[in-house]
């Protein structure tokens, strides 16, 4: 059986818990089994029969509002114990990242993390990952009895898979954490960073942040989430719930839109892992060039509103 957690912010399920079922659902096609999904405090858990789950587990706790990775570890350990786990999955997001190992620990598991694809073999039970910031993959054979897996971001995609789904509600033992929560800033874009298929990022580039109003348009047309460099969350410009980048939010989204950023180390070490990178600089020899896909040489203050106005254009001849 696979057990796989599934993320949601405010009851809503994410979209990252959706994709890791499915390929949760992949895993248990393999090896002949089913999923278990556990849900902490979600409203409606219906669609995870879509992709694969033929149970949910449900977790009702008002002390789990606030996230507590020691305390998220111990409920899905528990949970794979009771339903006899030999594969937990979970996604490669901030929050399952510190849970991660912690459930390894807790089951005397071996973990791999960023995984792109379904085990090459079950017996070995082989998996492909990345490593070195996304620069490379390796394949790692993984030989405890119980495995633990951290989905790389839109690495497998959403596959629906209908099954018969049933929710049995889950009591955990809830243990303390000696983690404080001090306080909690949300980010306040219609897309988040974490869900987002396309993002839009700013840099010093921009000069200001009475300028951040191209962005967040070139955004808003694209149904992307808006991003910074860290010197620019830095400076104040924009929120540090924007900054990505190694020593920021990692991204791996479908489309990476770069503007004003000449591309340190640190920020392409944190966007790698998007599929396409595009650049705006008005420097041809800024690092970022190198690693991008697509680029264009140019002021951003001339090809920003001008690709902006075209994308308007064209969604509206195939509205």
């Amino acid at each position: 059986m696979v057990l796989v957690y599934t993320e949601s912010e405010e009851g809503k399920l994410k979209k990252i818990a959706l994709e890791a079922v499915s390929y949760a659902k992949g895993i248990a096609d393999a090896m002949g089994g089913s999923v278990t999904a556990v849900a902490v405090n979600t409203s409606d858990t219906s669609e995870l029969g879509k992709y694969g789950a033929s149970k949910v587990l449900q977790v009702s706790n008002s002390e789990l509002d606030t996230f507590k990775a020691e305390t998220f570890a111990d409920i899905i350990s528990q949970a794979a114990k009771a339903e006899g786990a030999k594969v937990v999955v979970l996604s490669s997001s901030a929050n399952s990242k510190f849970i991660a190992p912690l459930v390894a620990v807790n089951l005397e598991a071996g973990y791999v993390p960023n995984v792109v694809e379904l085990p090459q073999s079950t017996d070995p039970f082989k998996l492909k990952h990345t490593v070195f910031t996304n620069k490379a993959f390796a394949i790692t054979q993984v030989n405890t009895e119980v495995k633990v897996i951290g989905l790389g971001k839109n690495s497998y995609g959403l596959k629906e898979n209908e099954t018969p789904l049933t929710t049995e509600t889950f009591s955990p033992n809830i243990s303390g954490s000696g983690a404080e929560v001090v306080s909690i800033d949300k980010a306040t874009d219609t897309v988040t960073i974490a869900d987002a298929e396309i993002v839009v990022s700013g840099g010093r580039g921009l000069k200001g942040p009475e300028n951040w109003g191209m962005i967040e348009e070139l955004a808003s047309v694209l149904g992307a989430a808006t991003a910074c460099s860290k010197p620019v969350s830095d400076m104040g410009w924009r929120p540090h719930s924007e900054h990505v980048g190694q020593t920021g939010k990692p991204v791996a989204s479908n489309l990476y839109i770069a503007i004003g950023i000449s591309g340190a180390i640190q920020h392409l070490a944190g966007i790698n892992a998007s599929k396409v990178k595009v650049v705006i600089n008005n420097d041809p020899e800024a690092p970022f060039f190198k690693a991008a896909d697509y680029g264009i040489v140019g002021d951003a203050f001339e090809v920003v509103p001008q690709l902006t106005e075209k994308l308007k254009a064209f969604k509206a001849q195939n509205a």
